[in-house]
């Protein structure tokens, strides 16, 4: 493999092991399960669209570990192909959480300030290698994205995206995420009607 581990090479599958196969042909399988899966038309589409395969497993990585939604995938992945055809940085949350010591639930400011060769919001471009193992439809995503200019989006605390094609209605969509969330924390009072 061309990448700086394995990381996003082991394709997610079941896999049946025989007794003592050593590990070395164990990892092998895994790799020659996502070139099979990935196929010729994937591979087709890398080279017409001059993609390298780390570059696709890469985009392909980020996509599987934001989108929680199928539909959404396509989507998601044009958000980053936008802001990469635009220069602009991915800010993308789960690479910026990648190779913390301490991983948690959710982000915090101080996750996204800390420099890595991972981290999208200081980094250009992609980072130097999957953070993940793609599915196949998270592959297939980072090939072929949506016919769509978004260029944010941010989570709507309920699983899916609002998507926004410029910064004064993302910070509006970010204002609603934290409204919203602060509105699930507050606790519930009971009103009474008296007569």
């Amino acid at each position: 493999i061309d990448g700086p581990s394995l990381e996003g090479y082991l394709f997610p599958d079941t896999y049946r092991i025989p007794k003592g196969m050593k590990s070395e042909d164990v990892l092998g399988m895994m790799i020659e399960r996502l070139r099979d899966q990935i196929g010729t038309e994937l591979y087709n589409r890398m080279a017409e669209t001059d993609t390298d395969e780390r570059s696709a497993l890469t985009l392909a990585s980020i996509i599987e570990k934001e989108a929680a939604l199928e539909g959404e995938r396509p989507i998601i992945s044009a958000v980053y192909h936008n802001r990469l055809k635009k220069g602009m940085r991915l800010q993308a949350d789960p690479t910026a959480i990648y190779g913390l010591k301490q991983q948690r639930k959710g982000i915090t400011r101080s996750d996204i300030r800390k420099r890595t060769d991972y981290n999208t919001y200081y980094i250009n471009g992609l980072p130097p290698g999957p953070i993940a193992s793609p599915g196949i439809r998270s592959i297939r995503a980072a090939l072929y994205p949506a016919n769509v200019q978004y260029i944010y989006f941010v989570s709507n605390g309920e699983g899916s995206h609002t998507f926004s094609l410029n910064a004064e209605d993302h910070r509006e969509a970010v204002a609603a995420y934290y409204a919203k969330k602060a509105e699930i924390k507050a606790p519930k009072t009971e009103t009474t009607e008296t007569e």
